[in-house]
């Protein structure tokens, strides 16, 4: 008698940047390939090709640009797509982010690829600016996501954007809530503050929409108040997106005096053990930013604004404190409150584990969304 031969199920993601998906994605993809998933990855390679290679995925290079708006290098871009789809044959695909979604969901339909997990890590900078580019493309894909996200599993990070796509006339039955990619609590651990000056580190992509203005405005309002601390951005611009502040910009405030740059952080852990308090003052259409989890699990007092995303880790005088968006004097108010009370620091600290702990951990996250696969194939 000849063995039936049983194919492992295969699961694509479909994500702009290899750095992106090894920072946010890497660990579900472990887990799906443990779990019996043959797992490919679907990305524009860059400098963590390898990592993915390393890690017993199947890496598949895919040149495309997060803030293309040229017609013919679009539909370029959707046809290669389309015969992507067509020649790997998943048995489900993830997409994350808004650009994927809308692709990819159109690539599926018309590949024949049955079952779709689309995944919106927050609305990003077309929903938040104010830009004439924004404004243009705003319509269109509002229209695209009402349509396009009524087949399959739409999965959002917080409240605030299950409701904004019920609105744009998704059926909620198709909607499914996860907060976030998690963070690990091995990984992330709460240590003691280190003595000496307070350290007020915002760690994001150099973003105007993260709040990068407000958040010098502030540390130049408290030098001059005579506050002291030192302000901290850790992150690089990112040069994709519209809204990058610019290297030249970022050297004139260091030459100030007013913050301090030491670029990109790899070693996540140790930045947030050095430091006393977390910042992101963000109006930028988070999901749940992983940073402020990473801060929660760290220990870590945050001081953030009351914006989708951001208020789903931070309880306001809980575990941090919650400020207007685009108000550097409230954010300043809310920062000298927290450098000046180092019992208030260790308070909310504690209370930013606990959250952590009950809330964000990876092992959980992971495991809801390898039931969403399971649910999606059957």
């Amino acid at each position: 008698m000849t063995a039936k031969v049983v194919r492992c199920k295969k699961l694509l993601f479909f994500v702009t940047e290899d750095w992106y998906f090894v920072s946010h994605r890497l660990p579900l993809a472990l887990a799906a390939k443990d779990v019996g998933y043959e797992v490919s990855v679907v990305t524009r390679v860059r400098e963590h090709g390898e990592t993915i290679r390393i890690a017993g995925l199947k890496l598949v290079p895919f040149e495309n640009a997060r803030s293309g708006i040229n017609p013919l290098h679009e539909l370029c871009t959707l046809v290669r797509l389309i015969l992507l789809y067509r020649r790997e044959r998943p048995d489900v695909v993830h997409h994350v982010a808004i650009k994927p979604v809308l692709y990819g969901s159109i690539a599926v339909r018309l590949a024949r690829t049955q079952h779709v997990v689309n995944a919106l890590a927050g609305m990003g900078w077309l929903f938040t600016s104010g830009a004439g580019l924004a404004r243009w493309l705003k319509p269109v894909v509002r229209w695209g996501l009402g349509r396009l996200l009524r087949f399959g599993i739409a999965l959002v990070q917080n409240p605030d954007d299950a409701r904004f796509l019920v609105q744009l006339g998704v059926p909620e039955t198709r909607i499914r809530l996860i907060a976030g990619s998690g963070v690990d609590l091995q990984k992330f651990v709460r240590r003691p503050e280190p003595n000496g000056t307070p350290v007020v580190v915002l760690p994001t992509r150099l973003l105007w929409d993260k709040g990068v203005g407000e958040f010098v405005a502030a540390a130049r309002l408290l030098k001059q108040r005579g506050i002291g601390a030192h302000f901290v951005l850790a992150g690089e611009p990112d040069q994709a997106n519209p809204s990058s502040v610019p290297l030249d910009q970022i050297a004139k405030w260091v030459e100030e005096g007013v913050v301090e740059h030491p670029g990109w952080v790899k070693d996540m852990p140790t930045l947030l053990a050095e430091s006393h308090v977390v910042c992101l003052p963000s109006f930028y259409g988070e999901g749940i930013p992983k940073s402020l989890i990473e801060a929660a699990a760290a220990g870590r007092p945050i001081v953030t604004c009351d914006m989708p995303g951001c208020r789903e880790i931070v309880h306001h005088g809980d575990n941090g404190l919650l400020v207007p968006p685009r108000d550097a004097e409230a954010l300043a108010e809310a920062l000298a409150q927290l450098i000046g009370d180092p019992a208030l620091r260790k308070q909310m600290g504690t209370r930013g584990r606990v959250r952590a702990e009950q809330e964000f951990g990876s092992e959980a996250v992971i495991q809801q969304t390898l039931a969403l696969y399971t649910e999606a194939v059957g």
